[in-house]
C-alpha cells in the first residue's frame, strides 16, 4: 500500500524526488533545482509529496493548492516501477484525500504513443481533456512557450472555469510573469 508524505528538502528522500524530476521530465518541463527547492521549503501553496511503498520511495507528486482548485504540476513513478499500478493508486489516494477540491493538470498534445497513453491514463482516472489553445509558459527565460492541453475533474466547467484557471496557473506557478512581464502572456 502506498503512502503520500509531504516533504521538505531536508528529508532523507528529497534527493530521490529531485533525481526523479530530472529523469522523468525534460528541462523545459521543470524548474531549476534552486527554485524547486525554494518552492518546496517556502511556498505555502506548493506541496511536494514523496510516494512510497512500505517505506521505499517509488514516486513523486507536486501540486499547488489554490483556494478554488488544485493544480498537479508533476507526477512521476520511478521508471523501473512503471506499469505496476502505482500511478492509479497515487491518483486514487490523492483524489480521495483532497476531495472535494477541483483538480487540474497539463498534458502534452497526443502526438505520439506516450502522450496518447498519458491522456488515456488520466481519463481512466476520471479527468476530462480540455482541447483548448493552452500554452505552458516557460520555466526559464531561454525556453519557449509549449503547447499543452489542460485536463480537469468533471466538477469543473471549461466554459466557466478555464479563464480563471489559466490566469491563476500563469501568475502563481510561473511567477516570473508577476514581475512586469505580463505583456508577453499569449492570452487567448
Amino acid at each position: 500500500m502506498i503512502a503520500l508524505q509531504e516533504i521538505k528538502t531536508e528529508h532523507k528522500s528529497y534527493h530521490f524526488v529531485e533525481e526523479l524530476l530530472h529523469t522523468a521530465f525534460p528541462e523545459n518541463e521543470r524548474r531549476d533545482d534552486d527554485m524547486q527547492r525554494w518552492n518546496t521549503d517556502n511556498e505555502e501553496q506548493f506541496h511536494c509529496l514523496l510516494v512510497s511503498d512500505e517505506g521505499n520511495p517509488v514516486g513523486l507528486l507536486t501540486y499547488w493548492d489554490f483556494n478554488t482548485f488544485i493544480y498537479i504540476e508533476h507526477l512521476a513513478i520511478d521508471h523501473i516501477l512503471r506499469n505496476k499500478g502505482y500511478g492509479n493508486e497515487v491518483l486514487h489516494t490523492f483524489f480521495k484525500t483532497h476531495a472535494p477540491k477541483h483538480i487540474v493538470l497539463e498534458v502534452e498534445h497526443p502526438t505520439d504513443e506516450t502522450s496518447r497513453r498519458r491522456i488515456g491514463f488520466y481519463e481512466r482516472n476520471g479527468l476530462i481533456l480540455w482541447k483548448c489553445d493552452y500554452q505552458q509558459p516557460p520555466y526559464r527565460s531561454s525556453d519557449e512557450w509549449f503547447p499543452m492541453y489542460l485536463m480537469a475533474t468533471p466538477s469543473l466547467s471549461f466554459e466557466e472555469d478555464y479563464t480563471h484557471i489559466r490566469a491563476t496557473i500563469y501568475h502563481e506557478v510561473y511567477k516570473q510573469f508577476k514581475k512586469g512581464l505580463k505583456a508577453v502572456l499569449p492570452l487567448q
